[in-house]
C-alpha cells in the first residue's frame, strides 16, 4: 500500500520552513570521476543521505549484499569490525571533521583490503586564529541534535581543537520503555604541534563516545502481504511510526559463557562506549616527499540488540496463551501471536591500528607506498532467547504458564568467540600521466592475516556438529546420536596471505571524449566474526574480481560516463535460521557457503542546461545471482528440507537503480535541491517467492546562507510519503514460488521504509 502526498504539499512545506540543512558532503553531486585519480575520491553520491538510518552512511549497491560503506577517519577505520561496535555509535559526520569525502572502490581495495566505497574523513585539528562552528538540527518527531567545534592556536606553532556532539533522538516510533531510540554523546580534543618551519606536525587526539542505539531492534513491523508486491497496514498499526517492541522493554537471557540467567533492559543492553587516543604525524620535505603516520588505540564496549520476528500465526484459546493484565491477573488470549528471537550481541574490544605512508607528487606522476599494522582483540558473545507477543502497537508479552515469558535460551543463533585478529599489509600505487592523452593508474596490496582464538563450534566424536540446543552454554552437557560430552571452548588458529591488485586506464581522444576502464582483483579470507556460529566456516580463499569499462564525454553543459561492469564473490559464509513448516516453534540454524555474480551497466551524467541549475542522473542495471547456493536441514520430526537456489536473484538487491538529484540556486544565497532514488522490485526470500515492488526514496531541501556566519534551512525525507515494507520477510526462507500464493493476504513481519520526516537545522561559523 502506498500513501502519497502531492508534490504541491511537499513544496509548501519546503518553502514555509525557511530554516536550513547544514551544507556538507551529502549535498555534492554524484559523478564518476574518470579524469583525475589524484584525489582518490569521487563525487559523494549523497552518501550521508540515508533512508534507512538517520545517523550513519547509506548502503551503496555494487551488486553484492552487505553494501555498508566503510568509514575512515584520519586514514584509519573508525571501527575494525562493525559487529558489535557499529560505526554510528562512535562516529558522526559533524563539526569535528574538516573534510568528508568518498573513496573510490580501487582506493579502498588497496588501502584497506576491502571491496566497496569508503567514507574518507579527517579531524579538525585547528589553525591560526580563533574559529568555531555550531550545528543544530531537529525534526518533527522531537529529535534534538547539536555539535560544536572550537579551534585555534595557543602559542607559536601550537594549536588546539575541541568538539562536542549530542544527539537525543526518539526515532519515528514511540517506544514506551525509553524516550530515545538513539542517545549519543561524542567528545574530541586535539593538540597539534608544528615543527621544523611547518614542515612537520604532530597531533594527539582524544576521542570518547557513549551511545545507546536501538535502531537494530526497532526496525521491524507487521503488515499484510497482499501478494502483488505490495503490503497493507494491519488495523491499528502504522508502518514507520508505531513501535513493535514490547512495552516493558525487558530483556532476559542466558549468558552463554556461564549459564547464568540474567535480566536487563533493551536500553541498557544497547550500551556502546569508546575510549580512543590517536597520534598523527606528517612531514613534508622540500622535494615534495611526504610522510604520514597515523596510530590509534581504542578500548571499547560494543553492543547490538536484535529483536528478530520469526513466526506469526493466528492462535485460539485452546493453544493456551495467556495475557497478563494490569492488575497482574491472567486472561485467555486469542489472536495473532508473533514469536521473536532476541539476540543480545556484546563484546569487549581493543583496536590497535597503525598506518604509515610515504608519497611524492611530481609533474606527471604520483607514487605512494604504505603499511598497515592493524590488531583487533575481542571477547564476544551473542545470547539468544525466544518470547511471544501480541501483534499490535507497543505489544504485550504472552505466557503459557503465567510465569515463563522466555524460552529456548541460546537454542538458535547464539554465538561466542574470543581472541585476536592481526593484519599486516604493504601496499603501493602509481598514478602516471604517460602522455597528454593517456593516463595509467595501478596499485597492489599484500596482506598477512592471522587469527587466533576460541569459539563454541563443538563436534561429537564421529564428527557430527553438536549445534545449539535449549540452555546451551559453555559447560553444558550435550547428547548427539547417543554420544554425550561437555560444551567447551574450541581453539582455532589460521595464517593466510591475502592480496589485491588494481589497474585503471584512460585514453583521451580529445578534450571531450575518451575511453576508460579499470580492474580490481581482491583475495580475502574470513574474519574473526565468521567463527561465531555453531559450525566452523569455510576457510577457503574469497575471490572478488571487479571489472568495468566504457566511455566518457564532457562539454560545457554535460559530463557523461557510461560503464559496463562485472563483479563476483566466492565463498560467502552465512547462516540461515529456518522455521520448521510443520512446527513454527522449531528453528534450526543452517550454515552454508555460496558464490554471487553480477553483471551491470551504469550511465552517469551531470547536466547544466541553464544558469544556476544542474541535475545529476544515474541509471544502473544489474543482475545479481546466487551461485552454488545449496544446503539442507533436518528437523526434530525427521523431516529434511533441502535448499537449492542457484541462479536465483540475490535477495534485497534491486536490478534497476535510478538516482536524480536536481539543484537550483533561486538567488546567490538560496538553494533548492532534491534527491530521488528508485529501487526496482526486490525479492524478500532466497527462493524468490516473495517480492516487494519498486519504491522511491526521496529527499528535498532549501538552503539559505543568511550571511557569512549563518546558514538556515530545511530537509524533507520521504516527501512522497511512501509507506511499505522492505528487506526480507521473517521466517519465509523455505517458501517456494509455487506455494507463495497460499500466503497472499496473510499477516507477516519485516522491515519498513523510513517515514515522512521534516528536519530543520542551523549552522553558525565564527
Amino acid at each position: 500500500m502506498q500513501n502519497k502526498t502531492t508534490i504541491k504539499t511537499a513544496a509548501i512545506c519546503l518553502c514555509a520552513t525557511m530554516i536550513t540543512i547544514n551544507v556538507s558532503a551529502q549535498e555534492k553531486n554524484d559523478s564518476i570521476d574518470v579524469n583525475s585519480k589524484k584525489t582518490n575520491e569521487e563525487g559523494n553520491r549523497n552518501v550521508m543521505l540515508n533512508a534507512s538510518n538517520a545517523n550513519g552512511p547509506r548502503e551503496i549497491s555494487i551488486g553484492l549484499p552487505g553494501g555498508d560503506v566503510n568509514v575512515l577517519e584520519n586514514g584509519l577505520p573508525v571501527v575494525f569490525a562493525t559487529n558489535p561496535h557499529s560505526v554510528e555509535t562512535h562516529w558522526r559526520s559533524d563539526g569535528s571533521l574538516s573534510h568528508v569525502g568518498l573513496l573510490k572502490i580501487t582506493e579502498t581495495a588497496i588501502t584497506t583490503g576491502n571491496i566497496g566505497y569508503a567514507v574518507n574523513s579527517f579531524s579538525e585539528l585547528g589553525s591560526e586564529g580563533f574559529k568555531g562552528k555550531v550545528n543544530y538540527s531537529t525534526n518533527h518527531f522531537g529529535k534534538q541534535q547539536f555539535d560544536i567545534n572550537i579551534n585555534g592556536n595557543i602559542g607559536k606553532d601550537w594549536f588546539y581543537s575541541g568538539s562536542i556532539y549530542q544527539n537525543f533522538d526518539p526515532g519515528s516510533t514511540k517506544m514506551v520503555f525509553t524516550p530515545f531510540q538513539d542517545k549519543t554523546s561524542i567528545y574530541k580534543a586535539a593538540i597539534t604541534k608544528k615543527y621544523n618551519n611547518n614542515k612537520g606536525s604532530l597531533s594527539v587526539i582524544y576521542h570518547y563516545s557513549n551511545s545507546n542505539a536501538l535502531s537494530t531492534a526497532s526496525t521491524a513491523a507487521p503488515f499484510i502481504y497482499v501478494g502483488d508486491g505490495s503490503v497493507e497496514q494491519i488495523p491499528g498499526f502504522s508502518l514507520g511510526t508505531s513501535s513493535y517492541l514490547p512495552s516493558n522493554g525487558e530483556l532476559v537471557y542466558m549468558d552463554i559463557k556461564t549459564g547464568e540467567i540474567k535480566k536487563t533492559t533493551l536500553n541498557d543492553a544497547s550500551k556502546n562506549r569508546g575510549n580512543e587516543i590517536s597520534l598523527i604525524n606528517t612531514y613534508k620535505w622540500n622535494n615534495g616527499l611526504e610522510w604520514k603516520t597515523m596510530f590509534k588505540y581504542d578500548d571499547a564496549l560494543g553492543s547490538r540488540i536484535y529483536q528478530t520476528p520469526m513466526s506469526l500465526e493466528m492462535k485460539s484459546v485452546s493453544d493456551g496463551y495467556k495475557l497478563v493484565n494490569n492488575d497482574g491477573s491472567l486472561s485467555d488470549y486469542k489472536g495473532y501471536v508473533q514469536s521473536r528471537m532476541s539476540c543480545f550481541n556484546r563484546g569487549d574490544i581493543k583496536d590497535i591500528l597503525l598506518t604509515s605512508e610515504l608519497s611524492q607528487k611530481n609533474s606527471n606522476n604520483t607514487w605512494r607506498i604504505g603499511i598497515n599494522q592493524w590488531h583487533y582483540i575481542v571477547d564476544y558473545s551473542s545470547n539468544t532467547s525466544m518470547y511471544d507477543q501480541t501483534v499490535e502497537a507497543s505489544p504485550s508479552r504472552l505466557t503459557k504458564d503465567g510465569t515463563t515469558f522466555y524460552y529456548d535460551f541460546n537454542k538458535n543463533a547464539s554465538e561466542y568467540y574470543k581472541g585476536n585478529e592481526n593484519k599486516l599489509a604493504i601496499y603501493g600505487n602509481h598514478e602516471w600521466n604517460v602522455t597528454d592523452k593517456f593516463d595509467v593508474y595501478y596499485g597492489a596490496r599484500v596482506e598477512y592475516q592471522r587469527l587466533k582464538g576460541e569459539n563454541a563450534a563443538v563436534y561429537a566424536n564421529d564428527g557430527t556438529a553438536v549445534g545449539r540446543f535449549p540452555n546451551y552454554h559453555l559447560g553444558a552437557t550435550y547428547n548427539v546420536n547417543g554420544m554425550t560430552g561437555v560444551i567447551a571452548a574450541q581453539p582455532f588458529e589460521y595464517n593466510w596471505i591475502n592480496g589485491a591488485f588494481t589497474a585503471a586506464l584512460t585514453y583521451k581522444f580529445n578534450n571531450n571524449f575518451g575511453l576508460t576502464g579499470d580492474f580490481t582483483y581482491n583475495s580475502q579470507h574470513v574474519k574473526m566474526e565468521s567463527f561465531s556460529p555453531a559450525e566452523l566456516p569455510n576457510t577457503g580463499r574469497v575471490i572478488i574480481p571487479l571489472a568495468q569499462g566504457g566511455f566518457y564525454y564532457n562539454n560545457d553543459w554535460v559530463s557523461l560516463t557510461s560503464l559496463v561492469s562485472y563483479i563476483s564473490k566466492s565463498n560467502n559464509n552465512s547462516t540461515l535460521n529456518l522455521i520448521n513448516p510443520d512446527d513454527a516453534s522449531e528453528i534450526k540454524a543452517a550454515p552454508l557457503c555460496y558464490d554471487i555474480q553480477t553483471l551491470g551497466w551504469t550511465t552517469d551524467a551531470v547536466v547544466k542546461p541553464f544558469k544556476n541549475f544542474d541535475v545529476h542522473m544515474r541509471f544502473t542495471y544489474q543482475n545479481p545471482t546466487y551461485k552454488k547456493y545449496e544446503t539442507s536441514v533436518t528437523f526434530v520430526n525427521g523431516k529434511t528440507q533441502t535448499i537449492d537456489v542457484t541462479g536465483n536473484t540475490v535477495t534485497e538487491i534491486p536490478k534497476v537503480l535510478i538516482e536524480i538529484d536536481p539543484s537550483y540556486y533561486i538567488t546567490e544565497k538560496l538553494k533548492l535541491w532534491a534527491s530521488f532514488r528508485y529501487f526496482s522490485k526486490t525479492y524478500a526470500n532466497i527462493e524468490n517467492a516473495y517480492f516487494f515492488n519498486g519504491r522511491w526514496e526521496t529527499f528535498g531541501g532549501l538552503n539559505w546562507k543568511v550571511n557569512k556566519n549563518l546558514s538556515l534551512g530545511t530537509t524533507v525525507i520521504n516527501f512522497l510519503n511512501q509507506t511499505g515494507a522492505s528487506g526480507s520477510i521473517a521466517g519465509a526462507e523455505l517458501t517456494k514460488k509455487e506455494d507463495a500464493s497460499l500466503h497472499n493476504g496473510k499477516w507477516m513481519a519485516g522491515s519498513y521504509i523510513r517515514p515522512f520526516t521534516v528536519e530543520f537545522s542551523a549552522n553558525i561559523t565564527f
